[in-house]
């Protein structure tokens, strides 16, 4: 099995450490592995020799943020040059912003009539390797575990039964913090096809995340954004259903792009989703003559 999305500790939103993942990416059957951690590659000297005595195959990666036509949305570079200074210049520039960005929503989350405050956040981000930031999977979290707040109607949705309860604090994030939503702190994200051209110039290929998260409703924006040079789609995803699959596929096919699996795998923030929950069910295989564009940059 192959599984080329997944986060770490070093995300802000990750759980588990990269030595535990590995440990997970090989109980779960899995022969080639991707820590894809937001706008940083700091795990990747970690996992690489645990990954070895596991005997996984590790491809670097990581997944940025960047803008397209205004829109937010997530590349994947795979097999990059993990050490170059570009990757710690885009982390910094996350970083630099991260601060600001994490009291406008402290700010915006207090005016929905919550009483959550500066030091309940830094308690919750204490030794993170984001301490600075305060996602809103982060406010979904204190807020559902607040005891003044059991019964508390904006909560109800995320409840265990609510029509968001799948993945809880993911899905506050996305009613609330995303881009266009009432607690949204804006972070100037580079444009897309910046990104693109670091990937390439890295050494990598460029993989569009999960397009039926970030394309749903703009769907005419794909041709535009094939057209920065992307050499990947990532059909495979647990966001996906066998439709937006078979969508994705031919888009790929069409334009002369592989396609990738990936899970997106994170931990407590999106519990209802495991290890190699890509959708696909190709022969190990299949699955690999597709990457052959990825081969000689696994490790």
């Amino acid at each position: 099995m192959i599984d080329l999305h997944m986060h770490s500790l070093y995300s802000s939103d990750g759980d588990f450490s990269p030595a535990d993942l590995a440990a997970k990416c090989a109980a779960a059957g899995i022969s080639l592995m991707s820590i894809t951690d937001h706008n940083t590659v700091a795990a990747t000297e970690e996992v690489i020799a645990v990954a070895k005595q596991h005997g996984i195959r590790y491809l670097p990666g990581i997944e940025i943020d960047c803008m397209y036509e205004n829109n937010g949305f997530h590349m994947l570079g795979y097999g990059i040059d993990y050490r170059n200074g570009d990757f710690s210049a885009i982390e910094h520039h996350v970083r630099a912003q991260d601060r600001q960005a994490a009291y406008l929503m402290l700010e915006k989350t207090q005016a929905l009539g919550f009483d959550v405050q500066e030091s309940d956040m830094q308690a919750l981000a204490a030794g993170r390797y984001w301490a600075e930031t305060w996602t809103g999977e982060m406010f979904a979290e204190f807020l559902l575990e607040h005891p003044a707040y059991q019964d508390h109607p904006l909560l109800k949705p995320y409840r265990a039964g609510g029509e968001r309860s799948s993945n809880p604090f993911v899905n506050f994030y996305w009613d609330f913090y995303a881009q266009g939503k009432p607690c949204h702190a804006p972070i100037q994200y580079p444009a897309m096809q910046e990104i693109v051209d670091i990937i390439h110039q890295n050494n990598g290929l460029a993989v569009l995340a999960h397009p039926h998260i970030n394309l749903k409703g703009k769907a005419q924006l794909l041709d535009g954004i094939i057209k920065t040079g992307i050499d990947g789609i990532e059909a495979f995803s647990s966001y996906h259903s066998p439709e937006q699959i078979r969508e994705s596929l031919t888009d790929a096919a069409q334009n002369g792009l592989f396609t990738t699996f990936g899970s997106d795998f994170h931990g407590k923030t999106k519990p209802s989703i495991q290890l190699t929950q890509h959708g696909c069910t190709w022969p190990l295989a299949d699955m690999e003559r597709q990457l052959d564009k990825l081969w000689g940059r696994v490790i």
